[in-house]
């Protein structure tokens, strides 16, 4: 039992250890200082990004199926899986994402305070599914 156990583990911590190093498409407004705090959060995450500025957000929402609810300021694809972020998800709810290639999409919606790229996270914040759905609370 404790060898089944020490395997599933290990196979855990290596499903999160290439989550990080997984290749994120971020489209953002190329106004917008927020979205590069977002950015650099997840750069220094160990994923590795390439922001792409729009200036028709809306557009890209709609292609990628964002439900209007969930929208915030900019809109993050995982290149492997084609799985959306939108808004200021962390990092870690991001590693949880791709570690369940069935969810579609997750999302901060809005631009709360307590997200990385806006101010201090406080334990609070509450990442949701494209169902509206909690996610992740980091």
């Amino acid at each position: 039992m404790k060898k089944l156990f020490l395997i599933s583990m290990l196979v855990t911590a290596s499903t999160f250890a290439h989550a990080a190093n997984e290749a994120i498409t971020v489209y953002k407004d190329p106004d917008c200082g927020c979205c590069e705090g977002w950015v650099d959060h997840l750069r220094q995450s160990g994923f590795k990004v390439k922001a792409v500025d729009s200036a028709d957000m809306s557009a890209i929402k709609k292609r990628l199926g964002v439900p209007a609810a969930a929208e915030s300021c900019h809109t993050g694809v995982v290149d492997a899986s084609g799985q959306v972020i939108e808004g200021h998800v962390p990092a870690a709810a991001v590693k949880k994402l791709i570690a369940k290639p069935a969810v579609k999409g997750v999302a901060v919606p809005g631009m709360p305070m307590n997200s990385p790229g806006m101010g201090k996270m406080d334990g609070k914040l509450v990442t949701v599914d494209f169902s509206g759905k909690p996610f992740s609370k980091d």
